[in-house]
């Protein structure tokens, strides 16, 4: 994914890049790893993943509510990446997050679960135990476009 991301975004040493719900970091690090001067941030709002991340990968991974405004300048990093965090947020988190994420980006992806049927509905509903955000794609869909957010997105299904 490291390497899909730094071709994809065109990513180069100098970039800056956030991942909302970094958890243990394990993306930054394969980050760091191909890009070692690139600048990373992350942050997540589980008191144990950032106990455990790797603290070589960077100081600029920090305890933060992706609910609450993102402590950066407009337009600050190249790439902002949210990668499965979205569906714990409550709807009306989930929508000043994507605003947020748009805001700090110049560009964005978002990965989130969702369905397609009442099947992959109550798979989700197991394995996702602290989700609050149960959207089809369509759904998901609506709620980027009317929160201005045009970064790309993808979804993963539990067939």
């Amino acid at each position: 994914l490291a390497k899909k991301l730094i071709k994809t975004y065109n990513l180069k040493s100098d970039s800056k890049i956030l991942d909302v719900g970094c958890g243990k970091g394990f993306l930054l690090k394969e980050l760091k790893k191909l890009l070692p001067k690139m600048q990373i941030h992350g942050f997540d709002i589980s008191r144990y993943a950032l106990k455990n991340f790797d603290k070589s990968i960077s100081k600029n991974i920090f305890r933060h509510d992706a609910a609450k405004k993102f402590p950066f300048k407009n337009k600050y990093f190249n790439l902002v990446i949210s990668i499965n965090t979205l569906h714990n947020l409550e709807i009306y988190d989930l929508k000043k997050s994507i605003r947020e994420i748009s805001r700090v980006g110049k560009k964005s992806y978002i990965s989130v679960e969702s369905y397609r049927n009442d099947k992959e509905l109550f798979n989700l509903q197991c394995w996702a135990l602290t989700c609050h955000s149960f959207f089809s794609r369509k759904e998901w869909q609506w709620i980027f476009k009317n929160n201005n957010y045009f970064g790309d997105y993808e979804f993963i299904y539990f067939n």
